[in-house]
């Protein structure tokens, strides 16, 4: 699914000078929720790279390279084709070296589990020919964050957020996530399935945790990944508040948020300290933002659910294997429709804003082990029909079955 600033409604607003708030805020709105009937899906996903002899050592950059090829991201190597996948996936590497493979947007689930399951054993074969093997957890286990991306963007964003903590590092370098990319829907039913997809965080988020370890040990986080995400910049990474007008309150989100890259001329992207993108309007910084500033700033605010157009679910920890076929399939069932959706609401109400209960202790919170048991049992009933994986509810359900007991065992 393309990126905000390649959005076509783009042409109706002016390339120029961002004169105002109100301006923004309205440009912000049209291209970030875009309606229609929801038909694409995308996936994305993420995985740390380890040395297969040594999985606590340190990415060895020039190995990373060799292995990638002709699909490494400019970011990575500045003269690379940057060539798709042979499904055609896109590869591009997080600041740690993390690789990720993005889908096209398609309509069908069965056409998407294929595609993304060929490029990414393609990508994992590809490296395991140069000894390296792909993370199964959300955070790197063992080592200490070390970003190998040298470009301006990354390194303004890790001084903006070592102001604040570690956590911001472990976000760029020591993490990896399965992101679902669906329609935000017609007109009438984007508050309900933004306002349901994350009543379903908490939910989801619990049942597939699996990130417990940083440094070499146990952090008592079932998904520490989480834990990093929302300690980053709050901010900038926080779940949304649910209102009745999803554009507007994001826009004004957005808005209200601190400019955390400045592009310019050389290497050096640093912004000063919390000044937010309509302060850069009123003239806090040098110079007028410009329609493709926001565009950009737009792409530096990251929380579980994020719209671009399509909404971007990021909330998931990366799983091992074809493990990220599970929440994958579960969301795309839960949101083709909209009786669904509705049902969805009413079945979470429960877990509504239970995210840090989920990201510290998982399905051992019983209100959500039990909000996730009607919730998988609904998404089960609903995987049927040829264009559905084969076994995909049954593995759902046993799945969430072992999850559910093992929690209730600790």
């Amino acid at each position: 699914m393309s990126p905000v600033s390649t959005d076509p409604a783009a042409a109706d607003f002016p390339t120029s000078r961002v004169r105002t708030r109100a301006e923004a805020e309205a440009y912000v709105a049209s291209v970030c929720f875009k309606h229609g009937p929801p038909r694409l899906m995308g996936i994305e996903l993420e995985w740390t790279v380890h040395h297969e002899e040594d999985p606590t050592r340190p990415l060895d950059t020039a190995t990373l390279i060799s292995a990638l090829g002709a699909h490494a991201p400019r970011s990575l190597v500045p003269d690379s084709p940057h060539r798709p996948l042979p499904n055609g996936s896109v590869l591009t590497v997080e600041p740690g070296g993390q690789v990720e493979v993005s889908s096209r947007p398609t309509t069908s689930m069965r056409s998407l589990f294929n595609v993304v399951a060929a490029d990414a054993a393609h990508v994992a074969r590809r490296l395991g020919r140069a000894g390296l093997v792909l993370g199964e957890q959300g955070t790197d286990p063992w080592r200490y964050p070390r970003r190998i991306l040298r470009v301006p963007r990354y390194a303004a964003m890790e001084t903006a957020f070592d102001r604040i903590g570690l956590d911001g590092r472990l976000m760029m370098c020591s993490t990896a996530g399965v992101q679902v990319c669906l329609d935000a829907g017609e007109p009438d039913r984007v508050a309900a399935r933004w306002g349901a997809l994350h009543a379903l965080g908490p939910v989801m988020m619990a049942t597939f945790a699996n990130s417990p370890q940083l440094f070499g040990e146990r952090t008592g986080w079932v998904s520490t990944r989480t834990r990093a995400l929302l300690r980053t910049d709050p901010p900038r990474t926080r779940p949304a508040t649910i209102t009745a007008d999803p554009a507007g309150s994001w826009a004004k989100r957005v808005l209200d948020t601190s400019v955390v890259c400045l592009r310019r001329d050389g290497d050096d992207w640093t912004a000063p300290s919390g000044i937010s993108f309509a302060e850069w309007i009123r003239g806090a910084l040098p110079g007028p933002p410009t329609r493709d500033d926001l565009d950009y700033h737009l792409t530096t605010v990251f929380p579980p659910v994020r719209p671009r157009g399509y909404l971007e679910v990021r909330y998931l920890d990366a799983q091992p294997g074809d493990g990220w076929m599970l929440p994958a399939a579960a969301l795309i069932a839960l949101f083709r429709e909209e009786t669904a959706v509705d049902e969805v609401l009413a079945l979470t109400s429960p877990a509504v804003g239970r995210w840090v209960h989920a990201a510290r202790h998982g399905l051992r919170d019983r209100t959500l082990a039990h909000v996730a048991e009607e919730v998988f049992g609904l998404a089960c009933r609903l995987l049927d029909g040829p264009d559905v994986p084969p076994g995909m509810s049954g593995r759902l359900a046993d799945f969430v079955a072992r999850r559910i007991a093992a929690a209730g065992d600790r």
